[in-house]
């Protein structure tokens, strides 16, 4: 049996982590969870995430820093933002085909986005919104 994805989960709300981190699980994606930015770029298989889901305000390294800095190493690891705020500071580091769910999010939504950041199919195309 094929290995599941590995989805990252970072955020600094340990209680949002857990929640993100159980409905991802329920999509069929293996989880891993990151209380800070720091965190996930000092985990040694940090480059075996199939998709990064991120929050955008966190103490230290923002999402967006986090998003900047992989992608100035080479990943091409696809991230959705989480955010409360405003989507034009995301968009405008992360390009406008950014995915961006603004809390509270749909589960759906989410779910898939994770799919086609896996590149699983039969999965809705980026920018469509579901």
């Amino acid at each position: 049996m094929p290995r599941s994805p590995v989805v990252a989960i970072v955020d600094d709300d340990a209680s949002v982590g857990r929640a993100t981190g159980s409905l991802v699980r329920s999509f069929g994606f293996a989880v891993r969870t990151f209380p800070s930015a720091e965190q996930f770029l000092a985990a040694p298989d940090r480059d075996e995430v199939a998709c990064v889901i991120t929050d955008v305000q966190m103490p230290g390294m923002s999402g967006i820093d986090l998003y900047c800095e992989m992608h100035g190493r080479g990943s091409a690891v696809p991230f959705i933002f989480i955010t409360a705020y405003s989507e034009a500071r995301v968009r405008q580091h992360a390009g406008p085909a950014a995915r961006i769910l603004r809390k509270p999010f749909d589960g759906q939504v989410l779910a898939d986005w994770i799919e086609a950041a896996c590149g699983r199919a039969g999965v809705a195309p980026v920018g469509s919104g579901r």
